[in-house]
């Protein structure tokens, strides 16, 4: 067995690693999670030949304070839950539920149209469906065989 060199930061950053694993696995599904400190909806995003189709969970958003934004080959969602008012005389327990500002760019898989885009809000859940540009819709996967070097 060979000398090794002693690497003081490896192990912190495998720890970190595995910590930053688990705590993904254990709020997966959660409707807004943090993303390099931002809070951000979770998004379903499909296609089909004609179309890209993106839903996202924003459970206590009101439709007045949510701002979507198409551009060809990304999806913004911009919005904020805001707090309700204050009842007097309530002694909270505990209190999970967070609110303020959140905001989260999916790219796409495909250019897709932005002025033919839709949305629609209803129950916490927003769904977008964008269609595809022409020169997306024209492009299609070409296999190619694999050859014995």
């Amino acid at each position: 067995m060979g000398l090794m060199r002693w690497e003081p930061m490896f192990g912190l950053t495998r720890l970190r690693d595995e910590m930053d694993r688990m705590f993904e696995e254990a709020f997966r599904g959660f409707p807004l999670r943090e993303e390099e400190g931002l809070r951000v909806p979770s998004v379903d995003l499909s296609e089909d030949e004609n179309e890209v189709k993106l839903t996202a969970e924003l459970p206590g958003v009101d439709k007045d304070h949510l701002q979507v934004e198409v551009l060809p080959e990304a999806v913004s969602i911009k919005g904020e839950i805001r707090k309700e008012e204050e009842k007097k005389g309530r002694g909270y327990i505990r209190r999970e539920r967070r609110m303020g500002y959140f905001e989260r760019t999916v790219p796409l898989p495909a250019e897709v149209k932005p002025g033919e885009s839709k949305a629609t809000f209803k129950d916490g859940l927003l769904s977008i469906t964008l269609p595809k540009s022409e020169e997306a819709r024209k492009r299609h996967p070409v296999r190619v065989e694999v050859q014995a070097a």
